[in-house]
């Protein structure tokens, strides 16, 4: 039946796109609401400048400027070619701020260029316009969680704003093309219509459309249904728009759709007018589509649920070597962990299937999203082959995630080559609580500690290259040398033009220097007896100790005696393990100290020159590399300092990664090295302090083995079998070792944060000596003790340490600093060693005190101390076992890390560069080239 009186009544698009706009203004102000600085974001990509597609662009521009979308045009010349529009494609698809893509067809290229590889270039997941092949069989199998094809989209909103019903419906789509017809059949047919599908071969066409309660034309001929080919009372909509020739129009032509609409008025029940009907709503369906794929956005952002899909753990009784049990579990590719964990493709630099790299940029992206739960986990005063400290971590991440369902992050160290080929044959963990691939984990992964060597001794070149250049050039060949003339011109660099203003001099001019300021400005005039800056490398190598460069002839007689350290001993590890992002790090590496001048001032990277080339190195490693766990856990690696002569932490960038990634409910674990009072205080006061991430707890890993060793059992030395006393049951060693243990739990607990104590389970262990051990925890401020199997089973072995620690940290944070950064340095290094170690009493050399004034008038009186001392005692002496108290602490020497931000004091020995054994691990390691297997590593 038509409508009363008549005619048909109008389904304005553009009533209908208005009120969809406003509803999507309100729901785009509900996500800023909720998250300050959110906002949808809409890429429109053109090629060449057609002007009927510019009056499209403007629509669309103007709509999304109404409901709060960030829309941008990517305009492109008609000489692109498709290579080239490919490439920008998959810069948008990788860009997280780009919620939506559309490619406004048609190309307006000289190039041959394939429009449908174009279309499907588009991530399905940013395909707002629908045509992704991916998007269209989506809606072919009636699967709706796509994005629907706009302009058949708008149509079937129009025919439900009618009122008339579709399911049952017979309906009739005249036209059968990919942007209109074929998807508006679908739609109609998942909406329960009868559908049939009509184009211009069809027989008989006015009779079949006569049939159709819904009509909807994309014929692309103007007016061409007429009004008896429709059946009174149907619903019609038009989706043509034609020009065709009116001479009472200025411009000689007026529009008109496929349908001839004054005859089909007066037959039609509904009928949507052209212009004013469908057209407006494709727009508004495209700027729907657009919010619905920033909302999917924004809910991953608040729930942060992950979907991490576990792998199956193979145990063996007994229980295989590390490497076997690694070799045992195929890695998932590495890119679809990191789609589980809610990082977008251009987040993340493959480094082959089974590691990558993770952009920093995820913290700016994520930078209203809530962090998670800050863990810290160290140690006990451990036994020299350690007491399962990276084992606990990873097994812990494990049962966080795989068994209690919480999005959690363990984030380590990355090994050192030294150690590896030397007594520790791999630092992946161990047993069933292990990173995956073993192998790549524990040698060159991708690359960083390679950068760091590179940039450190790029820093000794130049040190060395300026002494011997100022020795031997006038003042001013030196300058002319160093500010060259280039076409007849001089000019100073960037890094040449701080260092003038460093020295008080604020001309820019070269020519305009006078003969003193070119002097000061050319001659570091370094001292060479106060170099500090050493070469490294990442092999124990004991005769690089102490080593004498410049023997050479052409150095001509400019000899000095220097040495290396090892490579994760460089101050610019602990710069790289410090910074907050690229910006950080480089502003850190130039202030980096080399030594001072022959006129006791200090002598920084950046007065070298050199602060630009090192960040060059480095550029890449500032990014953490994921890993896995055994279990499909992820695993951030990154950075690498020594614990007993650095800070002994993993990045600060890994922390902030992770923390944002996990959201609020979430977990980091992050692991500091050796014991408490080494790795944890650092953490605190050093990492934390720059960082401002506040710790919710600490997990103190504790051993039997190590409680017996403190309570008066034999030396444990590596390599040499474990003698009764560690194999066989021992209450009294147990009992009497406790106390080194106590002091852990009250370093942890000074720093106002919950300990939970990780009892690691050995072999040899007995249930009588772990209950023991957590009962004497009982009573001493502890938040909870628990007997961990981890090593054997994975994270169901740890799933009792996490019950503790989410309970732990459902409570406010009390965390407090040791000290604060207004007391004099040697204040800070005797509350340090008073509280965490034990001392009664701290000396320092008459050469110490002496530096540490310098460097307080030097202006570095507020940095952090860095202890470097033995792992191996709470005392400065590695001999001396248990929790000694009231012993004088010795600190006979100090240096200054000014990029690192602290300053390092040296309680005893403490060697910079280990030595091989008499039997390395590498004795036992080799490479299978015909399976491509590495053996040999722990």
């Amino acid at each position: 039946m038509a409508a009363q009186g008549g005619v048909a009544k109008v389904l304005s698009g553009t009533d209908v796109a208005k009120e969809i706009r406003l509803g999507l203004a309100n729901d785009v102000a509900k996500m800023a609401k909720e998250m300050p600085g959110f906002k949808p974001g809409l890429a429109i990509v053109q090629v060449g400048g057609r002007e009927d597609s510019n009056v499209y662009i403007r629509m669309k521009l103007k709509a999304a400027e109404e409901i709060g979308i960030s829309a941008a045009l990517h305009q492109f010349p008609r000489t692109i070619t498709e290579a080239e529009l490919l490439l920008k494609l998959k810069k948008l698809n990788d860009d997280p701020n780009v919620h939506g893509i559309i490619v406004q067809m048609p190309l307006d290229c000289e190039n041959k260029i394939d429009s449908h590889l174009i279309t499907d270039t588009v991530s399905p997941d940013k395909d707002v316009d629908g045509l992704n092949t991916i998007n269209e069989g989506r809606v072919a199998v009636g699967d709706m969680n796509g994005f629907l094809p706009c302009t058949p989209n708008g149509c079937i909103e129009l025919i439900r704003r009618s009122g008339v019903s579709m399911q049952g419906a017979q309906a009739v789509v005249l036209g059968r093309s990919k942007i209109v017809g074929t998807p508006a059949s679908e739609l109609l047919k998942w909406n329960n219509a009868t559908v049939t599908v009509c184009h211009s071969r069809t027989k008989q066409l006015d009779k079949v459309t006569s049939q159709a309660d819904i009509l909807v034309v994309g014929i692309g001929q103007p007016e061409m249904v007429k009004g008896s080919w429709i059946k009174p009372g149907a619903v019609v909509i038009d989706c043509g728009i034609n020009a065709i020739p009116d001479a009472s129009k200025k411009s000689g032509s007026r529009l008109v759709g496929d349908v001839a609409y004054e005859e089909a008025k007066h037959v039609a029940s509904y009928i949507t007018p052209v212009p004013g009907g469908v057209g407006p709503m494709t727009v508004a369906m495209l700027m729907k589509n657009t919010v619905l794929s920033a909302q999917r956005a924004f809910n991953k952002l608040v729930s942060c649920k992950w979907n991490v899909r576990p792998l199956p753990l193979k145990l063996k009784s007994p229980i295989p070597s590390d490497i076997a049990i690694a070799r045992a579990h195929e890695p998932k590719d590495i890119s679809q962990l990191a789609e589980e964990i809610g990082l977008f493709p251009g987040e993340v630099e493959l480094y082959g299937t089974k590691k990558a790299k993770v952009k920093v940029s995820v913290v700016d992206r994520l930078k209203h999203a809530k962090e998670g739960k800050y863990v810290v986990v160290a140690g006990i005063t451990p036994t020299p082959l350690g007491e399962g400290k990276s084992t606990t971590t990873i097994g812990l991440v494990q049962a966080l995630t795989v068994h209690k369902g919480k999005n959690a992050f363990a984030c380590v160290r990355q090994p050192s080559q030294g150690p590896t080929f030397g007594i520790k044959g791999g630092a992946a963990g161990g047993g069933y609580s292990q990173v995956i691939p073993m192998e790549e984990f524990n040698l060159h992964l991708t690359g960083d500690i390679h950068a760091v060597s590179a940039a450190n001794n790029l820093l000794a070149a130049q040190i060395d290259a300026r002494i011997f250049h100022e020795a031997t050039q006038s003042d001013e060949g030196l300058f002319d040398r160093l500010v060259p003339k280039k076409k007849g011109v001089r000019t100073f660099s960037a890094i040449q033009l701080r260092r003038l203003q460093r020295l008080g001099v604020s001309k820019t001019d070269p020519e305009s220097l006078t003969p003193e300021e070119k002097k000061r400005f050319a001659r570091l005039d370094i001292d060479p007896e106060t170099v500090t800056w050493k070469r490294v490398i990442d092999i124990n190598d004991r005769y690089l100790r102490e080593v004498t460069v410049g023997q050479s002839p052409t150095e001509k007689g400019k000899t000095r005696k220097t040495g290396f350290a090892i490579s994760v001993g460089s101050e610019i590890m602990a710069v790289l393990a410090l910074a907050t992002d690229m910006e950080d790090m480089k502003e850190r590496l130039a202030k980096i100290v080399i030594g001072l001048d022959r006129n006791k001032n200090p002598v920084t990277a950046d007065d070298l020159g050199v602060t630009g080339g090192l960040a060059i190195l480095l550029k890449d490693t500032i990014h953490p590399t994921l890993m896995q766990t055994l279990e499909g856990s992820p695993i951030l690696v990154h950075a690498g300092p020594f614990a007993n002569i650095a800070h002994g932490c993993s990045s600060i960038v890994a922390d902030s990664v992770a923390l944002k990634l996990v959201g609020p409910d979430g977990f980091v674990i992050t692991e500091a090295g050796f014991g408490s009072d080494i790795g944890m205080e650092k953490f605190m006061n050093i990492k934390c302090r720059t960082s401002g991430h506040i710790p919710n707890a600490m997990v103190l890993v504790a051993s039997v083995r190590a409680l017996k060793m403190h309570g008066g059992g034999p030396p444990v030395v590596p390599g040499i079998p474990l003698k009764p006393e560690y194999t066989q049951e021992n209450l009294e060693l147990v009992q009497k070792g406790f106390a080194n243990l106590e002091r852990h739990i009250s370093n942890g607990l000074k720093h106002g944060v919950p300990v939970i104590v990780a009892i690691n389970r050995f072999t040899e262990d007995t249930d009588a000596e772990l209950n023991l051990l957590k009962q004497l925890c009982e009573g001493t401020g502890a938040f909870r003790a628990v007997i961990c199997n981890h090593f054997s089973i994975g994270g169901p072995g740890a799933v009792d340490l996490a019950d503790a620690l989410v309970e732990a940290c459902s409570k406010p944070s009390n965390f407090k600093f040791l000290y604060e950064s207004s007391l004099p340095l040697a204040q800070k290094a005797s509350i340090i060693a008073k509280e965490m170690y034990g001392a009664g009493n701290v000396t320092f050399a008459p050469s110490v005190e002496l530096k540490l004034k310098e460097y307080e008038a030097q202006g570095y009186g507020k940095l952090p101390i860095c202890m470097a001392k033995t792992s191996l005692s709470l005392t400065g002496d590695a001999s001396i076992k248990g929790a000694p108290t009231g012993f004088t602490l010795a600190v006979n020497d100090v240096t200054l890390s000014a990029g690192a931000g602290f300053v390092v004091l040296y309680c005893g020995e403490i060697t910079m560069m280990p030595g091989l054994g008499i039997r390395p691990s590498f004795f036992d390691m080799d490479y299978d080239s015909v399976n491509d297997e590495i053996h040999g590593l722990f």
